[in-house]
């Protein structure tokens, strides 16, 4: 059949895949149904716990969560509370409907997608404020991709501090840790920092200091993060599922950490032993925020392969 060229009544575009507009009850119904199964299947499968959940702000908030693995935006699904209702911030992806954990994501309506464009990112910008002014909570992964080591921070993107200060809600921290590796019954503890109470406007001074903040708080959750062995095959292979290595897999991603760590070491000292035992591989969830916004990390997550 020829095309007309215009969208069908109803029909948005959202990642590069067309869908028609789901009624809110229906959306409702799936963001419920999906958060009570995937806290029964991560449940079942990894022990996860959380720390400082009476430091979690009563309203709208964004949470900026460090990232391991493709597994870390199920993890917080399965542990925050129910409300406020919890909202991602990407992937950055062309087409939502490729991949089976994306085409999940997208089901459950708790993704903000957007395409590496400055238009999109306008639109997804404005999306997080209707979430915002809705009372519900946005989670984004802040160093935009994931990384190998359980007690390391990767460079965070400015997008977290960015959308607080333009909406004046609080910046939370949140410490994912056991999550590089998923062994059946791993431990994984989930740790919430204390909130920062952002003020004025978000000029690229105030989104510095706050950056800069957030990054000592994640870092101060993250300092005594236990290290955790590599699992056997079943295990491997549920790590390595999703996970989209920017290097290309897990033992490039450890060799460029370790190139950092040198090439920044004092002179005649050697860069730290990795934590993570390297092995094969492939989250969002990284973006670009508009024009006077720098780039913000997502949420939950990567490409799927």
């Amino acid at each position: 059949m020829a095309s007309t060229g215009k969208r069908p009544t109803g029909a948005t575009s959202n990642g590069g895949a067309s869908r028609a507009a789901i009624h809110p009850i229906r959306r409702t119904i799936r963001y419920w149904a999906s958060r009570i199964a995937v806290a029964l299947v991560t449940r079942a499968y990894l022990r996860v716990h959380m720390e400082g959940r009476d430091r979690l702000p009563p309203g709208p908030a964004i949470y900026c969560f460090n990232h391991l693995s493709w597994v870390d935006p199920f993890i917080l699904m399965a542990i925050l509370p129910f409300r406020p209702r919890l909202s991602f911030f990407g992937p950055k992806e062309e087409d939502m409907g490729v991949g089976g954990r994306n085409r999940l994501m997208h089901w459950t309506g708790a993704t903000i997608p957007y395409k590496p464009g400055k238009n999109d990112l306008l639109e997804a910008t404005r999306r997080v404020g209707v979430v915002i002014r809705s009372g519900g909570v946005i989670a984004i992964a802040g160093e935009g991709r994931i990384g190998a080591v359980e007690s390391d921070l990767l460079e965070l993107n400015d997008g977290p501090a960015y959308f607080a200060l333009r909406s004046g809600v609080p910046l939370v921290p949140i410490a994912i840790n056991g999550t590089s590796w998923l062994p059946f019954g791993g431990r994984v503890r989930v740790r919430v920092g204390e909130p920062i109470l952002v003020i004025g406007r978000p000029d690229r001074l105030a989104i510095t200091a706050t950056t800069s903040l957030l990054r000592e708080r994640l870092l101060a959750l993250l300092a005594d993060a236990p290290k955790v062995d590599r699992p056997g095959f079943v295990g491997r292979w549920l790590s390595e599922r999703f996970n989209d290595w920017p290097e290309g897999s897990r033992e490039a991603a450890l060799l460029a950490r370790a190139g950092r760590d040198n090439a920044t070491a004092p002179a005649g000292a050697a860069g730290p032993a990795s934590e993570a035992t390297p092995g094969p591989v492939p989250t969002p969830v990284a973006s670009r925020v508009p024009s006077e916004a720098p780039a913000a990390g997502p949420a939950p997550v990567g490409k799927s392969s």
